[in-house]
């Protein structure tokens, strides 16, 4: 009898084990958000600065939301490129905001104050506005359109180029076909 409990546990355990190792496998690059081209859940964030910002105060623009933490390695190589392409459109009709995640107050200031950053940013709580807009890493940054619409995600680091791209085609409500995917990977 003995065997026979030891085989029914195998049986139930196992299939979950297999279940856990595959998705321990597979990189959050690869999953397709359901998001594009769908409208950009609404959210109000308080800034480093004390403001409160919400999706709706920002209807209009064209948009650039960025997850990161400073303990992050791809969030720290695509920073200055990050602000060298705020720079870039900052004129324009166009805004980025910059969301951390899972960071201390602190350490996020120091990250921001290292890099120069001088787009607005503020902290993710409770972790609400990374769920609804389906972050499964970081970092991910999305494209808004004016009329409030996701029209690109990017998971991993991004460079200055490719954001003032994406953005102006935001600016028009242009939905692209694929989402983009950076280099770095953790899992190998």
């Amino acid at each position: 009898m003995p065997w026979r409990r030891l085989a029914i546990t195998l049986a139930i355990i196992a299939p979950i084990l297999a279940l856990l190792a595959y998705g321990f496998t597979r990189d959050s690059r690869y999953i397709v958000s359901p998001l594009i081209a769908k409208p950009a859940t609404p959210f109000t964030i308080t800034l480093y600065d004390g403001h409160k910002l919400t999706l709706d105060d920002l209807r209009g623009k064209a948009v650039f939301v960025n997850f990161w933490a400073s303990w992050c390695l791809p969030c720290r190589e695509e920073a200055r490129d990050l602000e060298t392409a705020w720079q870039k459109v900052k004129d324009k009709n166009m805004v980025f905001l910059g969301v951390a995640l899972q960071d201390t107050d602190k350490n996020s200031l120091e990250f921001l104050k290292e890099f120069n950053v001088t787009y607005p940013n503020g902290k993710d709580e409770s972790g609400k506005i990374a769920v609804d807009y389906g972050t499964w890493g970081i970092p991910e940054s999305f494209f808004i359109d004016p009329q409030g619409r996701i029209t690109y995600k990017h998971v991993g680091g991004i460079r200055a180029a490719l954001v003032i791209s994406k953005l102006e085609e935001a600016a028009k409500g242009v939905v692209s076909a694929q989402e983009g995917k950076g280099d770095y990977s953790a899992i190998r």
